[in-house]
């Protein structure tokens, strides 16, 4: 059990709290799996170079995690003052989040489920030193 009071709690957890810029998407309509194709292309590389590599990448989750690396630039640029040309993608991970599923009719009455899975993305920035 955390000792002090409440207000002091706080303070100290937010203190502890990463502040460099980022995106979430959450509920995304695609797999860990083919997220994690895409994330691990632009792990680590500068936002221009992120965004290049994105935008000619023909997998469908490309597109949703280019929309969220613009994001965190915005966040970057207007929410922290942070210059554009110095900026890299620290991290990017995707988690599961809950699985929809839904039955398939097949022969002879059975029912085969179909399982619709969704992933919560994240993008981290940070400044080159």
């Amino acid at each position: 059990m955390a000792k002090g009071h409440r207000s002091q709690i706080k303070r100290e957890r937010n203190a502890q709290k990463d502040t460099r810029p980022s995106a979430k998407l959450s509920y995304a309509r695609v797999s860990v799996q083919k997220a994690c194709f895409v994330l691990d292309a632009i792990r680590g590389k500068d936002v221009q170079t992120a965004l290049a590599i994105l935008e000619y990448n023909p997998r469908y989750a490309s597109s949703l995690v280019k929309k969220l690396l613009e994001s965190a630039i915005a966040n970057a640029e207007n929410n922290n003052g942070m210059n554009v040309e110095n900026l890299y993608v620290a991290a990017c991970y995707a988690d599961k989040g809950p699985t929809m599923k839904r039955v398939r009719p097949r022969a002879q009455g059975r029912a085969y489920r179909i399982e619709k899975r969704v992933s919560h993305i994240t993008v981290i920035l940070d400044e080159k030193k």
